[in-house]
């Protein structure tokens, strides 16, 4: 058992490594290579490719190919892609959009789906070891966090925040867990047909909407994932560029951005490991409160801090970020797990990927990007007149972010009783093996 934990530890050590070699500090070096304007682009198709690339993978994975074969696969051809990127940076001067775009794009097209594969082949073994999910998954997720920030701090303090050896480090990476994933427990896959078009491709997923929980919990999914790549995508590029402001330009945070957002990581681990006490004393809506309303104030705190004497606002904004993450995401994959079909699984994931991390995050990147950032911030080419907009441009998102808050306790309806926790799926007032009480 305890040898099962510690080969699921390792898949999620290595699956949030490689996202963490690039995710926060590609900004830094996009910026400095004369890429600034465009970086939303490289944030947005992450959401883009989200929208289809998990549910068909899914699919596939549900149908055909062992959850843990595809999750190899994926790995192989992203791990492929990033380092042809890095290549491509490392053997030419100038570098163009269009190319490192376009290698770019096809890497993260089938990254993304690796996050819902490697839930799906741990919560595939765990439950078939006859463990509780909710109990077990946490803190085994937490190491997918460590991993996050041991990448983190790498690219940091060897300087590959700012030249596209970071790159090249995220697909070395990639391609370690594409071998080590064929050495994870074998998934089930359903391989006979079904009694219609859309269960025959798995599509069944999609049903959970007739459902009108579930329906308004994935379209606030959607209204959250807004959020979720907006400081991912501009936050150490913030923090950067106080290096050019001559009163911050020698401080610590200044120079070492990504190390200073790794806080939020750290962060994640420790939050990580609140959510099953979290689920079960304020149920799916408390969880989805406290990470809507963190995300305020994680906007918030960088819209009124800098890297002299106001870093302690940054260094808030990224303790609260683990509450906002965290307490959505990955409450938000145990809360549709259990509410799912074992054999609809890997499809349910896919489906919470596209609505949150497909369309949620490319609109909100987009957004942020194109009608907020872009013309608050980089219309202006000096650092000092861009702190203005910097500045208005994260109190704007915490806005958003408590609009969101504030409808969602309104209209997402949870009894007080107590089927509106989540319950152990042993427990003895569960309607069936696996599934949360419909009164959440």
């Amino acid at each position: 058992m305890k040898n099962l934990k510690l080969r699921l530890t390792v898949m999620n050590f290595l699956e949030f490594a490689v996202w963490g070699s690039y995710l926060v500090s590609m900004g830094i070096y996009l910026n400095s290579v004369g890429l600034g304007p465009e970086i939303f682009w490289f944030y947005t198709v992450q959401g883009l490719v989200s929208l289809f690339m998990p549910a068909l993978v899914g699919i596939v994975a549900d149908r055909w190919i062992p959850a843990q074969k595809m999750l190899s696969l994926c790995h192989l051809i992203a791990g492929v892609f990033m380092l042809l990127a890095g290549w491509y940076c490392l053997t030419n001067t100038t570098i163009e959009f269009a190319p490192l775009f376009t290698l770019y794009t096809i890497s993260v097209a089938f990254f993304m789906p690796t996050i819902g594969l490697s839930n799906s082949v741990a919560f595939n073994a765990l439950t078939g070891a006859g463990l509780d999910t909710i109990k077990a998954f946490p803190p085994i997720r937490t190491f997918g966090t460590i991993g996050f920030i041991c990448s983190e701090l790498f690219v940091n303090f060897t300087d590959f925040q700012s030249n596209c050896l970071q790159f090249v480090t995220c697909g070395a990476i990639s391609i370690l867990l594409c071998l080590y994933a064929l050495t994870l427990p074998a998934c089930p896959v359903n391989k006979e047909g079904g009694s219609s078009l859309s269960e025959t491709l798995g599509l069944n997923a999609f049903k959970l909407f007739k459902r009108k929980k579930m329906a308004i919990f994935f379209i606030f999914s959607m209204l959250l994932g807004v959020s979720l790549q907006i400081t991912n995508s501009y936050g150490t590029t913030f923090i950067s560029s106080f290096k050019d402001i001559a009163e911050y330009a020698t401080t610590w945070g200044a120079q070492n951005a990504t190390a200073l957002t790794a806080i939020s990581q750290a962060s994640e681990a420790l939050c990580i490991l609140l959510i099953p006490f979290c689920l079960r004393k304020f149920g799916i809506k408390g969880v989805m409160l406290m990470s809507m309303f963190a995300w305020v104030f994680r906007f918030g705190f960088f819209g009124i801090g800098d890297t002299g004497t106001g870093v302690i606002w940054l260094i808030f904004s990224c303790i609260v970020y683990g509450v906002a993450f965290d307490f959505f995401n990955v409450s938000g994959g145990l809360f549709v797990d259990k509410e799912t079909d074992p054999k609809l699984r890997s499809s349910a994931q896919g489906l919470f990927m596209i609505m949150t991390n497909g369309i949620g995050a490319s609109l909100g990147t987009w957004i942020a990007g194109q009608f907020v950032i872009n013309k608050l911030v980089f219309v202006h080419s000096d650092a000092t007149a861009q702190l203005p907009g910097w500045r208005e441009s994260w109190l704007i998102f915490a806005a958003y972010a408590l609009v969101v808050g504030i409808l969602f306790f309104f209209i997402f309806k949870d009894k007080k009783t107590d089927g509106a926790k989540m319950p152990l799926p042993e427990s003895a007032d569960s309607e069936a093996p696996g599934m949360v009480d419909e009164q959440i």
